[in-house]
């Protein structure tokens, strides 16, 4: 993959997304094709390749990919940090995309505090493999007459209460604090920090939480619902949280930037012409 960096990508816009929106409108209305000198959004260099073998398509593809950075709907700096957490979710783990997307978020105003709380939520998100799975350790184990242990006593479990008196707690997870009070304290103490520190603002953190829930390499149905409750509550409107799932869809150009380059280089190796 070409790992050269796109200074573009990180460009801030002069008005908050309305000058790009109107040059893509018009581009769109006159048929030229997207300078990528304007916007980039989840593009790297691979686009510039792929307007050369099938242009129409390209752009195509790239008006309606970079849609979310043009629209104004969403300030640009949180459109950067949901590309952050989209790529540095464990369920991804994208290096090229993260450095660029965090490079824009810094452009766009984003702090270190922030950009390193979107990477914290990146992180536990595992948790959803305990939330989805052990439901059925459950009903299995039940279904064979299979027990859980007995604990001797109840251990404190600080964070867990911190979670409840905060309104975080989700009662998908009391299966897990059944089974290992514990561990499940350990983690919610680092699941605390997230929504009690402060770093961005409750709808911020439910609609990152929603691209995280939504993206399509995870999918997972109850945190998506639960999120957008929370985001609606917290005063998201309908074309944010619509917007957020658009960012879930340019996501998928990330093939592109992974498969153009090497069908290239592997043309080239080939000494055929693309």
């Amino acid at each position: 993959m070409n790992n050269k960096p796109d200074v573009s990508a990180a460009e801030p816009k002069s008005t908050e997304g309305k000058q790009t929106a109107m040059t893509n409108q018009h581009a769109s209305a006159t048929g030229q094709h997207i300078s990528s000198q304007v916007e980039t959004g989840p593009w790297d260099s691979s686009l510039d390749q792929l307007r050369e073998w099938d242009p129409g398509w390209a752009e195509a593809c790239a008006r309606m990919s970079m849609n979310p950075w043009a629209s104004g709907v969403l300030p640009r700096k949180l459109v950067e940090l949901i590309g952050v957490a989209l790529n540095a979710a464990c369920t991804n783990l994208i290096p090229d995309a993260t450095r660029r997307h965090i490079r824009a978020a810094l452009a766009a105003g984003a702090t270190k505090d922030e950009i390193l709380l979107v990477i914290k939520c990146a992180s536990v998100l595992g948790l959803h493999s305990c939330s989805f799975a052990v439901p059925m350790l459950l009903e299995e184990a039940k279904a064979v007459t299979v027990t859980p242990a007995q604990r001797a006593d109840e251990p404190a479990t600080p964070s867990v209460d911190k979670m409840r008196a905060v309104g975080q707690w989700n009662v998908a997870w009391d299966p897990l604090f059944d089974l290992d009070p514990v561990w499940t304290d350990q983690f919610m103490a680092i699941g605390i920090d997230i929504y009690a520190c402060g770093v961005l603002p409750p709808k911020d953190i439910e609609l990152l939480s929603i691209a995280f829930d939504a993206s399509y390499t995870h999918m997972y149905a109850p945190g998506t619902r639960r999120h957008i409750k929370n985001a609606l509550k917290a005063g998201a409107t309908v074309e944010e949280i619509f917007e957020v799932l658009k960012l879930c869809v340019s996501h998928g150009i990330q093939a592109c930037n992974l498969g153009v380059p090497i069908l290239a280089e592997e043309l080239a190796n080939r000494k055929v012409e693309p």
